[in-house]
């Protein structure tokens, strides 16, 4: 493996996803300002400040540890419901003095005590009318879901490019046509395997001893049109070792090919033992199938869909994650990896000789586009301190004031948010742990493209 290819690759993913994160927090920036709001500061990254460049009322700049990134937007938190209007004064330099108690009882008063006192710090007077709890309901949502829709956005105009130009590589088509003759018969846990000289001459498949060829497009089996792949397939099954009559078109010649159908055990379902069945000797030729925006958008719901059952097992996948690291457990492939998993892959992946140029440019792009969309996905989730909890609290508020109004009750203001600041703890911890975790993994027992 060629170091220096493994650390550009693995540098360029990691400048993409930091790419990615700074256009999804331009998300929120640009509708909050849209809107009036006061944005101070907008970072990629947590921890100490490498750099910074105030532009008007906004500090732009990067922070150490690159994983992840903010907007300042003030007043995102209330005042407390008890601290009226014309009750609020201010100092003289004109910061907020009587916004909340000085003295609570109970840890998670204090600390949503704290927060307000710490959120009211950066609010002057002009800034009365700008303050993100006081917008509308609908602009609170778009401002918030600004962040994970970029996100994905760009994971569909991602996939949009590779599935129009090179395929959906996750979604192989078969055909009816031959792509290889298996020469012998192999045991089913052994599929693919190459045969020796001394096993053709031994065992040779139906199709070998028939004079099958790579590049036959099977026309039909025992009279029966072949319309798909599948359907051939079971028809091969069906056949037990009976006779077998097979029409294939060869160089825009129809031959009619007679040969009889073997019974050996085969792999139907993968949760279950191999079953006896007919068996041919032959493999279909696939095919990535490409597509435009609209089947983009197809694969995309089903991508959907697979990403929230992940997400309903994260928990669980990144335990798995844990005793791996420890020795407990094999690493799972298909599990969960961190930006540094990525990385990695990505790395792999540029060091990789027997790839093309248009492989590895294919891998980046559809691997970039995979992370954008769950990452998209993640923060839609209803829980604070991730976007979508955000949104939940402005649609709440949409609807209790809307069923005040119907009522005829007066309009109960807006939603504190604040309330839910110990949820919002508990869950950055969890997502706290699980980066950790995830890291840690990624360094010890890391996923491999070999694997």
């Amino acid at each position: 493996m060629d170091a220096l290819q493994y650390a550009i690759g693995f540098l360029i993913f990691f400048l993409l996803i930091l790419v990615s994160i700074g256009l999804h927090e331009f998300g929120h920036l640009i509708p909050a300002k849209r809107f009036g709001g006061k944005v101070t500061q907008y970072f990629i990254g947590f921890g100490p400040t490498v750099w910074s460049k105030q532009i008007g009322e906004t500090e732009y700049g990067l922070k150490a540890i690159p994983l992840g990134g903010y907007v300042k937007i003030v007043g995102m938190l209330p005042p407390e419901a008890t601290v009226l209007a014309d009750e609020i004064t201010y100092d003289a330099e004109g910061r907020q003095v009587t916004r909340v108690r000085k003295s609570n009882t109970g840890m998670f008063t204090q600390l949503i005590s704290d927060a307000r006192a710490a959120e009211w710090e950066l609010v002057k007077p002009e800034d009365t009318d700008r303050l993100f709890y006081k917008m509308s309901w609908w602009k609170k949502v778009v401002v918030m879901a600004g962040g994970p829709s970029v996100n994905i956005l760009i994971a569909f105009f991602l996939f949009s490019a590779v599935f129009a130009t090179y395929g959906n590589g996750q979604d192989q088509q078969t055909t009816t046509t031959i792509a290889e003759v298996q020469g012998c018969i192999v045991p089913a846990e052994e599929s693919g395997r190459v045969c020796t000289e001394e096993e053709i001459l031994e065992q040779p498949t139906p199709a070998y001893q028939a004079g099958l060829e790579a590049g036959d497009r099977i026309v039909s089996f025992n009279g029966v049109e072949a319309e798909s792949w599948e359907q051939v397939q079971q028809l091969i099954r069906d056949n037990g070792d009976g006779r077998a009559a097979i029409v294939v078109e060869r160089d825009d010649r129809l031959l009619t090919i007679e040969t009889k159908t073997t019974v050996t055990p085969r792999i139907i379902d993968e949760d279950a033992d191999p079953e006896p069945v007919g068996f041919l000797g032959v493999a279909p030729r696939t095919y990535a199938p490409t597509g435009g925006p609209l089947y983009t958008l197809e694969q995309m719901g089903g991508m959907t869909v697979d990403v929230v059952k992940a997400l309903a097992t994260l928990p669980v996948k990144v335990f798995d994650v844990a005793q791996a690291v420890v020795g407990l457990e094999e690493r799972d492939p298909e599990g969960p990896i961190s930006i540094v998993g990525g990385g990695r892959l990505a790395g792999e992946v540029a060091a990789h000789d027997e790839s093309t140029v248009t492989d590895k440019v294919v891998f980046f792009t559809g691997m970039l586009a995979g992370f954008n969309f769950f990452i998209g996905m993640f923060n839609f989730l209803p829980l604070l301190p991730l976007d979508g909890g955000h949104i939940a609290s402005a649609l709440w508020e949409a609807l209790r004031r809307g069923l005040a109004r119907l009522r005829g009750r007066p309009d109960p203001g807006y939603v504190d948010a604040a309330k839910l600041l110990p949820v919002a703890y508990v869950v950055a911890s969890a997502m706290l742990v699980m980066g950790v975790v995830l890291i840690v993994g990624d360094l010890v027992v890391p996923v491999h493209l070999e694997s």
